[in-house]
């Protein structure tokens, strides 16, 4: 699904980024990337979705080379993957339905495969009853389920969730946690990036620890604490 071969960023600053980073990443796998702030988690992030090109090295995509991805063959790279934010990112002027139906409607889906899908997705993130409510009237629990939704509407292979609970209350966080492993489990390969020692030792996924942009521990079922 993702594969880093000997990958190294660095940036026009001097700071490398990723240090000769390798590692894969199978389809159908739940994978937290971990480590403390400014080891590399957002650039990997970036990476994979062609944010940023990388100095030296190859990733792969869904088997697809995109290391030297043309920039007008981007947004095809996207459309297989889904991005989760912290800030929710929703559109205020939107309701649940409208902001979820939007990321259909940009891919050029039919209005009546957007009428059939989002009532299934809303009800599958447990919103069905917050369809036309605007995200100023949600708890952020709830905006989360928003943006996963949206995140998901269109199938992605892969789902990649930056910090994803970074906003929310012990509580909210564990649930999201739990509906991203239940997408995990319909067939989605996730990546999240994450500083939630709790909800990494909880979910006992397999760990990968970034420090200094240096690929230091890759752990099946491991803790954030060995994860150093």
């Amino acid at each position: 699904m993702i594969e880093f071969q000997n990958v190294t960023k660095k940036y026009d600053n001097g700071v490398l980024a990723l240090d000769r980073v390798s590692v894969k990443i199978d389809k159908g796998e739940f994978v937290f990337i971990v480590g403390p702030s400014g080891a590399g988690k957002s650039t990997f992030i970036k990476a994979v979705l062609k944010e940023v090109d990388v100095t030296s090295g190859h990733i792969a995509v869904d088997d697809m080379d995109i290391t030297k991805l043309h920039r007008r063959r981007v947004p095809y790279l996207r459309r297989k993957v889904g991005v989760v934010f912290q800030d929710f990112r929703l559109l205020p002027n939107k309701t649940v339905y409208e902001n979820i139906a939007f990321a259909m409607e940009i891919t050029g889906n039919k209005a009546k495969d957007i009428r059939r899908k989002v009532p299934t997705i809303l009800s599958m993130v447990g919103l069905s009853d917050k369809a036309k409510s605007y995200p100023s009237e949600l708890s952020g629990g709830e905006q989360q389920r928003v943006g996963i939704a949206r995140a998901i509407i269109n199938n992605p292979a892969l789902l990649i969730a930056d910090e994803p609970t970074g906003n929310l209350d012990p509580k909210n966080a564990t649930e999201i946690m739990k509906l991203l492993k239940d997408i995990n489990n319909r067939g989605t390969t996730v990546l999240v990036a994450t500083h939630a020692k709790d909800q990494v030792d909880k979910m006992m996924q397999r760990v990968i620890a970034l420090d200094h942009g240096k690929l230091v521990r890759d752990v099946e079922r491991g803790l954030y604490n060995d994860a150093k």
